[in-house]
């Protein structure tokens, strides 16, 4: 099968546009994205119209079922990650057999709970046979590259393997066992079952062969066609077991016999003979191998890189091949092949994952293992994550955090704070825009909180405009709306003379905007007509210079010769006169 190199050229739908064009078409992850072109239709147009066909998502792949499969995968991969290079290769290859047991465990816990829903939808169906595959294909995988048993022990490993995926023969022995007679049940020469040692096998499979082979040459059971023909199995004559295809079902499962009774300890490099006859012979010459048994086929071969190319065509699930491809790679069994192979397969597992937004956060592991693109493709994914709530928002802005992702951080800050101030959330808009850093919008959101005290007389969000800390020197807004919440907060707790400075530094500071000058210098009225003196004689005259620029500056086009501003100016004349008595001195 040739090998695709080059981007997939567009697939053009004569006449099915607005204006009659060619419609053009390209696959995102999950979706499709139809377009029209600017290419015109040649020759005369169809009488009929063209049809369109919607193509949707596959939503399956978010059942709770197969998320379950995604999860507990996701730890399998994490802890596979963690194993150190240091650790001898003896040690590593149980670890990574065990790693590879446990994801098959998965698979087929995922697959037996699918099989109780196999009624109910047909979906479940479908992804049942998938799964059936998936773990076939990964058990003879684990058999023959990552456990790589050796000769002797070989068939034994392949006779698990079939026993296991041949789901009925452990049932049907199990029936046979437990009856009162074993021998006279009607299943018994179908399942004859042993737990001999191999070495133990070794001898009495000669000796049966011997006898055997003996007795068919004398025609011993000549007589008697059951006998003969159980002697004929067991010298593995082929035309007699390919009678017996249909306890066999599969040519893999006739392989695996084949072998049992002709060539018991087969060495791997001689595995791939048999696996090509075996597969011609019980297929025959009308048959055609399906995808599926290529890709054993591939395997029996040795040819891994092969086995993923074929998985990734055949399969169309790039979980399976993402997490195979990853254990191969950590077994060192990928070396020979091309190292960005295995990134592009774990970063197209990801795209085929993230159909399902919600799995999102599993795939930050594995784009934190994809060298070479796993941090661009990151940052593409979080730009499509919905920031449904903030509590989402958070979890996504740790995750850009923690990998110094800055950009990304501002533009959820971003986004969370315009959201907030348009749901009126003054102070979830203000934290948001801090985290962004938006000196602007930080600015905006100070003014809105000003105009929202000056409309109602006091603070909200108290926790957050008494916690700011120098947050507040973001911007020259926000620091006066601080210090002046902090104004307030002096004044709440008798701290006159503290509140009195901060009041006045705000003002002579020039960051206070001079439409709330008169506001500040009504807020100093209490402060100026408290029986002891708290501002100073400079301080005095500070605030009258203050209310004649406010007078001059702000208010000289209108009227406002009114009781608030008379107030002001006989209480700052009587604490001036208080002021020089406290102090004890007369300005000539």
């Amino acid at each position: 099968m040739e090998e695709v190199d080059v981007e997939p050229s567009t697939t053009l739908i004569p006449g099915a546009g607005f204006h009659q064009k060619h419609l053009g078409f390209e696959w995102g992850p999950g979706d499709l994205l139809v377009y029209e072109t600017n290419y015109k239709l040649q020759g005369p147009r169809s009488a009929s119209s063209p049809s369109v066909h919607v193509v949707r998502r596959d939503e399956d792949i978010c059942s709770p079922i197969l998320r379950k499969l995604f999860n507990e995968s996701h730890l399998i991969f994490v802890g596979l990650q963690k194993i150190k290079e240091d650790v001898p290769s003896k040690n590593k290859k149980s670890q990574f057999v065990s790693i590879s047991k446990n994801y098959r465990s998965v698979i087929r816990a995922c697959m037996e709970e699918l099989q109780q829903n196999a009624g109910k939808r047909s979906p479940d169906t479908h992804h049942v046979s998938i799964l059936l595959a998936i773990e076939l294909i990964w058990n003879l995988c684990e058999v023959l590259f990552i456990d790589a048993a050796p000769a002797g022990s070989l068939l034994l490993h392949l006779l698990d393997w079939v026993r296991l995926h041949k789901s009925d023969v452990d049932t049907r022995a199990r029936e046979v066992l437990q009856s009162d007679s074993p021998a006279q049940h009607q299943s018994y020469w179908d399942v004859p079952a042993g737990t001999q040692t191999l070495t133990e096998f070794d001898v009495k499979w000669r000796h049966w062969h011997e006898e055997c082979d003996r007795c068919l040459q004398d025609n011993t059971f000549a007589s008697n066609r059951h006998l003969e023909t159980i002697c004929k199995i067991l010298v593995g004559d082929e035309d007699t077991l390919l009678e017996q295809r249909e306890l066999l079902s599969t040519w893999y499962h006739f392989l695996v016999t084949r072998l049992l009774f002709t060539h018991p300890t087969i060495k791997p490099p001689d595995l791939h003979y048999y696996a090509q006859s075996s597969m011609n012979m019980f297929l025959g010459p009308r048959a055609s191998p399906e995808p599926l048994d290529i890709i054993l086929l591939s395997a029996f071969e040795f040819d891994l890189h092969q086995v993923i190319k074929d998985c990734s065509i055949a399969l169309n699930n790039w979980w399976f091949v993402a997490h195979l491809t990853d254990l191969l790679d950590h077994c060192k069994l990928l070396q020979s092949h091309n190292l960005q192979c295995v990134s592009h397969i774990r970063s197209s597992y990801l795209s085929y994952m993230h159909v399902c937004v919600s799995l999102w956060q599993l795939a930050v592991d594995y784009f934190d293992h994809c060298p070479e693109f796993g941090r661009v493709y990151l940052e593409l994914q979080i730009e499509r994550v919905p920031l449904d709530t903030e509590r989402k928002a958070i979890k996504v802005l740790r995750i850009c955090e923690d990998r110094q992702m800055s950009e990304q951080v501002r533009s959820i800050c971003k986004i969370m704070a315009k959201r907030a101030l348009r749901n009126n959330r003054l102070g979830s808009a203000l934290s948001w825009s801090i985290r962004a850093k938006d000196a602007a919008f930080a600015t905006l959101i100070s003014e809105r909180f000003l105009q929202d005290y000056s409309n109602k007389g006091f603070f909200t969000d108290l926790d957050l405009l008494d916690n700011l800390g120098p947050a507040m020197l973001l911007s020259d807004r926000l620091t006066f709306l601080g210090k002046y919440r902090e104004f307030h907060r002096l004044y709440g707790e008798k701290r006159f003379s503290e509140a009195a400075r901060l009041l006045l530094s705000l003002m002579t500071a020039k960051i206070a905007p001079r439409s709330l000058w008169m506001t500040l210098l009504t807020d100093a009225l209490p402060l100026l007509e408290q029986k002891e003196v708290i501002f100073s004689v400079d301080q005095t005259y500070e605030l009258m210079s203050c209310l004649e620029d406010c007078f001059s500056s702000v208010f000289q086009d209108e009227d406002i010769e009114s009781t608030k501003t008379e107030l002001l100016r006989l209480a700052l004349a009587r604490n001036l006169a208080m002021a020089i008595v406290k102090e004890g001195t007369i300005e000539t």
